[in-house]
């Protein structure tokens, strides 16, 4: 049997760290944007979530800051529409002296492209008003935009989906 030189055994050894060292690296990088596309599914789940939330935990009482909260989610077209339409809301609000909240809430992504997010979310919650003392039962469900704005995820434009 024929023993290997020891420079063709150092050379061997050499060659095999240097491709463990690249599988390991190529490896932590996957690793890393995998984890990065599951925490950035997750941030822009929840930025709909809260989104819907705010939408429809609304009152009379405390109309400005439920507003600002809306506000805060929201950027581009649907914030501009919204800066337009608050004072409509606000009058409404203390017209009827409605108020809104939430008993469940549901949200999944329905596609997802880099900065770019389209997030289903359900919410069933109660409106009650002096008329309606005891709160009359509301189902939305929306199909909301999301765009990442730096490290969050705010929304872009919404509809409601029947």
């Amino acid at each position: 049997m024929r023993r290997l030189s020891p420079q063709i055994a150092t050379i061997a050894l050499g060659v095999l760290v240097v491709a463990l060292a690249v599988f390991t690296g190529v490896y932590s990088v996957r690793v890393y944007h995998g984890k990065d596309a599951a925490d950035q599914r997750a941030k822009a789940t929840q930025s709909a979530r809260q989104m819907g939330v705010n939408l429809m935990t609304i009152s009379s009482s405390s109309a400005q800051k439920d507003i600002d909260r809306i506000m805060a989610g929201a950027t581009g077209d649907l914030k501009n529409k919204l800066g337009s339409q608050s004072k409509t809301l606000m009058d409404t609000l203390s017209q009827t002296q409605a108020k809104s909240t939430v008993n469940q809430v549901e949200a999944g992504v329905v596609s997802m492209d880099g900065d770019s997010a389209e997030v289903m979310v359900s919410l069933n919650g109660t409106v009650t008003n002096p008329k309606v003392k005891d709160g009359a039962p509301r189902a939305y469900r929306y199909l909301m935009e999301l765009s990442r704005v730096g490290d969050r995820w705010l929304v872009a434009n919404l509809e409601v989906v029947p």
